[in-house]
This record gives C-alpha cells, structure tokens and sequence, in this order.
C-alpha cells in the first residue's frame, strides 16, 4: 500500500495524460499557452497503462481519475480507459475534462469502461466564458455536458471557480441550472496553480461567500462528516435533497488530514499533492529496465515522504512551479 507517515494511505491515483489544452483559462495559464512537453517525455499508452497495473495491482489503489491539460486530447485516451478496465482487480475510473470533446468521446468512452466524467464549467454566459477561458466554445461544453449524461457517465459533476468581478454572482443560478439537468455541482476555491503567479488569496471568492450566495435562493442542509470521509468536497442537500452541491475549500478549509491522493504527472513523476515541490521520476525507472516491484518500491518511499498539508496557511508558501495543466487536477 501507499503509506504516508502520518498514517494516510492513498488509494486514488490522478493521471495525468496531457500538458496540453484547448482552453485558456485566467486561472490556469497565460493567452498565449505554455512550454509544452515534448514528445519524448510524455509516458507513452502502454507506460501509463503498466504503472496503473503496479498501482492497482501492487499498491492498493482503488480509483483513477484521468486529467490533463485537457484529457480529451490524448489520441490513445480510449484504448488506456479499455485496457484499465480490463485490470483485476478493476479500478473505479473518472475523467476530469473541460468537456470540449465529450459530445464525440462520451459514448466511446462509456463502451471502454469509463465510470464517470467531472466536467467545468464556470458561467452558463457564453461571453462571460469567452473571457475566462479566451475561447468561444461555450455550446461545445454543454453539448458536451448532455452527451455524458445520455451516454451513462453519472454522476456528471460540473466543477466551477468563482473569479472576482466576472462570475462571482452566479452561484445560485448555476445551482438552479444544474439541479434542472441533474448534475452535481460543484464550487471549487480558486487555487495558486497559475502559470503566472497572479493568485492573491485576499482576492478570491471564499467557501463562505458561496455559501451565502447559494442560501439567498436555495436551503441548504450538510451532509456531515460521516458521509464526505476523504472526499474533498464538504456537501449540503439542496431544498431537502435529493440534489445535493459541493464545496472545496482547499484554501480556507484544507483537508490534507483525509487526502487519500497520490498523483501522477504527463511525463511519469510522482507528486505526493498538487502544492509539492518535489517529483519522484518513474519514467526513468520504466526506461531503464527497472521491474515492477522496483517501481512499486521507489513508488512507495514517494508516498512515505509526504507532508503533513499543502501549506497554503503558511506565509512562507512557495507556489509550484509547475502550472496546474503539468500536473493534474
């Protein structure tokens, strides 16, 4: 298993498939893009697929979740899904996409053996969208959207960041909107993983302030602890249920005491959290020759050496240096 010292074990794996994406998110990345990987030092289909294999079969892991960049763009993304699929034991499988592509991959997708897909989407106003992302392609997200729903990826979850000044008034009707389609929502706290470096946290829009936003129109009732367990978002019935909406305040309510996440990189290194500092390289292990059980083992002192938390609370937090799109949400 993935142990830590603090006697959190992971049993969900983030892969990374691509660097790359299609959108331009103000929270993500610069207009003009990034310093993409090259070629040679993306894991190729049948790496990814043989370190899933050590993971599920060796380290206990139970869920992979497949992000990007933007997923999606990854030509051999089907063919990893079946041949996931096909592991015993079998892994509960999800996708993190910009929902772009889902309206031509979501019944392939399903076929191959894909559970579930997380969507985002910040605004229902396509110029509002076109200013977040700097692309016009708002239809082709909900398009997207329906098409996973009626190929079978449920729960849809739809992912979205309040940004100051842009979308921070539209929580309740984003709510409406989702409960209508039956899709859990969920609102994210904008993070620092920014390529620029602009975040600034006395700017963001807090767990609070969408809470309040989402009680002018909506009653809302918590869950509790009991039922989150390690899940990241705190949830809260909506008018009685059964529709519920998510929280994650991994800023101002961290929950690195119950992270049961380890992660894995485009180009084959481990991180222990997504505000790490520091990579463990398994592709030069794969490269070399190096046999499962010594992956397995370079992969387990990885994990033993995570931290006690992200350190967001800390004055002397240093943002990673890699941008969100390097490393997997």
């Amino acid at each position: 298993m993935l142990i830590d010292t603090y006697g959190r074990v992971a049993t969900d794996l983030r892969v990374s498939l691509t660097d790359r994406c299609n959108l331009r998110c103000t929270y993500c990345m610069p207009e003009e893009g990034l310093q993409w990987l090259a070629k040679p030092d993306l894991l190729t289909d049948d790496e990814i697929v043989r370190l899933i294999d050590i993971a599920v079969t060796s380290l206990g892991i139970e869920e992979v979740r497949f992000t990007g960049g933007e997923p999606l763009l990854r030509p051999g993304l089907v063919g990893i899904v079946e041949r996931v699929a096909a592991l015993a034991p079998r892994p509960q499988m999800s996708l993190t996409t910009n929902g772009i592509g889902l309206k031509r991959t979501a019944a392939a997708l399903k076929a191959a053996g894909l559970d579930r897909v997380n969507v985002s989407l910040d605004t229902l106003r396509p110029d509002v969208f076109k200013t977040l992302t700097r692309r016009d392609r708002h239809k082709d997200v909900i398009e997207g959207l329906y098409a996973a729903r009626d190929a079978g990826l449920t729960p849809v979850k739809v992912n979205s960041v309040l940004m100051p000044g842009l979308n921070d008034d539209e929580a309740p009707e984003l709510l409406a909107w989702a409960v209508e389609h039956d899709y859990e929502l969920r609102f994210i706290e904008q993070m620092p993983l920014d390529a620029q470096h602009g975040w600034k946290r006395d700017g963001m829009i807090t767990a609070g302030d969408i809470l309040t936003s989402l009680r002018t129109r909506f009653e809302l009732t918590a869950e509790g602890e009991e039922k989150r367990g390690s899940a990241p978002a705190e949830r809260w019935l909506v008018d009685g249920g059964p529709h519920v909406v998510g929280v994650i305040a991994s800023v101002t309510r961290p929950f690195c005491s119950a992270c049961d996440r380890t992660r894995l990189t485009a180009d084959g290194q481990v991180r222990t959290c997504l505000f790490a500092q520091e990579e463990t390289d398994l592709r030069a292990a794969l490269r070399s020759g190096a046999p499962d059980e010594e992956i397995a083992r370079i992969w387990r002192l990885a994990m033993w050496g995570k931290k006690a938390g992200a350190g967001l609370d800390d004055p002397a937090f240093v943002q990673p240096d890699r941008p969100m799109s390097a490393i997997g949400g």
